[in-house]
């Protein structure tokens, strides 16, 4: 349900991205238990704002290590820059930016929209072409 919700509809990539850290760590945590992968093959990217930037590091280890991640499973961080002109100001929102983590399986992604399918009743034969 956190995928139907949150998560990319990609056909190849399960991909959940949130700031929630239980809920990311939770959405791991289902991966892990239900699909054959090795750590490697979990993949997170790290969202950040411009006044992250000076401790992207430690943002990027937080969420290794509550994921229980290596670097390894690490791509490479985004920062949202706020150019000159805006007036737009943001700071201290979301102290850790927003967690992306991505399985590139395609028996991963059909087998949770399939199990999404079953569980709601309804049937979308475009999620498992």
């Amino acid at each position: 349900m956190l995928h139907w919700a949150e998560g990319s509809k990609s056909r190849n990539a399960l991909q959940f991205c949130n700031s929630d850290p239980e809920m990311v760590r939770f959405f791991v945590s289902f991966v892990r238990a239900y699909f054959p992968l090795r750590d490697e093959q979990i993949r997170v990217t790290c969202y950040l704002y411009a006044d992250h930037e000076h401790r992207q590091r430690q943002i990027e280890q937080y969420w290794l290590d509550l994921l229980g991640l290596d670097r390894s499973s690490l791509c490479r961080s985004v920062v949202n820059r706020i150019s000159r002109s805006s007036q737009r100001k943001r700071f201290k929102m979301l102290p850790n930016g927003t967690c992306r983590i991505t399985v590139n399986r395609t028996a991963v992604v059909q087998s949770v929209w399939g199990a999404i399918q079953e569980y709601a009743g309804f049937r979308r034969d475009a999620w498992l072409e």
